[in-house]
């Protein structure tokens, strides 16, 4: 669905045609039965990828994907020498503790940082609920992350911030749609109020996109079957997918 919204965006906010037919899509094509096989091609597809492509954007499915995608992107730097860098927008750290052999959306952060993803370069953006035990894992692991209240107060300089944290590493931007206020972005499951606009997020990430060493980005939790406002959320995804081409 965001794809067909996408065929009718036709130049972006920077002023760049966007010639879909000429857009490098690739599907991958899953089990979602078959978790294992699920993620193992997921991370495959995803790894070969890293090494061919500048930059990619990777369409969800709920926020588990981005295990196996950030999993490859690490393997990835690691084999060339690289620093991965790890920015989330979200409005949950998604770090509760694993209860099955494959990660869960609440889950797969945690479980990515157990598997070896460097602590020091995750930042979380626009958390505004979070459970206990979540806290207290990420206050152990010291995992950095920025409020709404901040990343509002100044949505210039917290930019400025999110780009400065990045400097020298390869990103990865992970987009878990809920950041967005649901008043703008209705379409998913876990829906917290007191998000970002739908025009604030797409500033940040027409300043994003202007970091050269963005490498990937992810773009999950939208769900069609929530979206009764003339596919607003929907809209909006490939609103933001025009705009990071």
């Amino acid at each position: 669905m965001i794809l067909k919204e996408l065929r009718k965006i036709h130049v972006n906010e920077h002023g760049k045609e966007i010639d879909f037919d000429f857009l490098d899509l690739e599907e991958i094509h899953i089990d979602n039965k078959n978790h294992e096989m699920t993620n193992k091609l997921i991370y495959e597809n995803a790894k070969e990828i890293f090494g061919i492509k500048e930059k990619t954007i990777f369409l969800g499915g709920d926020q588990s994907i981005t295990f196996p995608l950030a999993r490859a992107f690490l393997d990835y730097c690691e084999n060339e020498s690289k620093i991965p860098c790890l920015v989330v927008f979200d409005a949950h750290p998604d770090c509760n503790e694993k209860t099955d052999d494959f990660p869960t959306n609440e889950e797969w952060l945690r479980a990515l940082i157990e598997s070896g993803f460097p602590k020091e370069n995750i930042l979380i953006v626009g958390m505004r609920n979070s459970n206990k035990k979540e806290n207290i894992f990420l206050k152990e692991n010291k995992i950095k992350t920025m409020t709404m209240n901040s990343l509002t107060e100044d949505l210039h300089e917290s930019c400025d911030s999110i780009m400065e944290f990045s400097e020298g590493k390869n990103l990865y931007v992970s987009i878990d749609i809920d950041v967005i206020d649901p008043s703008f972005a209705p379409s998913t499951e876990k829906k917290e109020t007191g998000g970002l606009s739908g025009r604030e997020f797409l500033y940040l990430m027409n300043r994003i996109n202007k970091i050269k060493n963005l490498r990937a980005v992810d773009i999950t939790e939208i769900n069609e079957k929530y979206d009764k406002e003339e596919l607003k959320t929907i809209k909006l995804g490939a609103k933001i997918v025009a705009e990071m081409i």
